[in-house]
């Protein structure tokens, strides 16, 4: 099968309904959940903000349009390489410099939604990385990896996404050993449903915020607050991950979707 016949095969897929398109981003807007950090350690993003500029109005009779108030890692967003300091050197870390190519590839979905809800702070290790691929199959390169934990059902209700108490934040992620181990099967990218890529208490890991260290480090991805991973199965998935193509940026919100087949 030719490149051409694939995807005119996939297109018809799509227009049947054989493969579903699945949104797996949340509503960007005022409601959505933002990182805080501590004031004395960071300056932290402002909430989104969406004023109307017009709607079928005298400040526009025939069209209707916002503007926004936006930072670059709000809700549903992609982290690039430059976004922290283990990959400030790349110039192709930026995501209007970035290979576009890497984006769209195929998803492997690890569930860790029953131990998510038994324990926020849950930690998927190497281990439990492999014996999962035992079950579904390998990781491949320049593949995605995604946590479902089921976190965007709490996307409603920021304190209950953003779980923290006076030790810090309580959410689930991956241990140092288990991003060495996706690294060295050259994954594209790392993505959770929580507010970033790391646990909520990654801070006191070594190297601390492991996901953000050592994926940026190797010039990779981080996709967080990614939402709808209960629609998608382990393996068989596409996603499509683009952030806009902002000069220099460090990450952005996205509409991330993927194609899933269907019977």
């Amino acid at each position: 099968m030719t490149a051409a016949n694939a995807l005119d095969g996939l297109g018809a897929m799509i227009l049947s309904g054989q493969v579903e398109v699945v949104d797996c981003s949340g509503t960007l807007g005022p409601e959505t959940p933002i990182l805080r950090l501590p004031e004395d350690f960071a300056k932290n993003t402002p909430k989104v903000e969406i004023h109307k500029i017009s709607e079928y109005d005298e400040d526009g009779p025939f069209f209707a349009w916002n503007w926004m108030v936006l930072g670059e890692h709000s809700g549903t967003h992609f982290d690039a390489p430059h976004h922290w300091i283990t990959g400030k050197d790349y110039s192709d870390g930026y995501t209007d410099t970035l290979d576009v190519q890497r984006l769209v590839a195929p998803v492997n979905v690890i569930d860790c939604s029953k131990e998510s809800a038994e324990n926020p702070d849950f930690l998927l290790t190497a281990d439990l990385i492999r014996a999962w691929e035992a079950e579904h199959g390998e990781i491949g390169e320049g593949e995605w990896v995604v946590m479902r934990t089921d976190w965007d059902k709490r996307a409603d209700d920021e304190d209950a996404f953003l779980n923290a108490d006076d030790t810090g934040p309580h959410s689930p992620g991956p241990t140092p050993d288990a991003v060495g181990y996706l690294l060295s099967k050259k994954i594209v990218g790392w993505g959770s449903q929580c507010i970033g890529t790391d646990a909520g208490q990654a801070g006191g890991m070594e190297p601390p915020y492991p996901a953000h260290n050592l994926l940026h480090r190797d010039n990779c991805f981080g996709l967080a607050s990614l939402a709808n991973l209960d629609k998608l199965p382990p393996k068989g998935a596409l996603l499509i991950a683009a952030p806009l193509k902002i000069k220099r940026g460090t990450g952005s919100p996205i509409r991330a979707l993927a194609l899933v087949p269907r019977g």
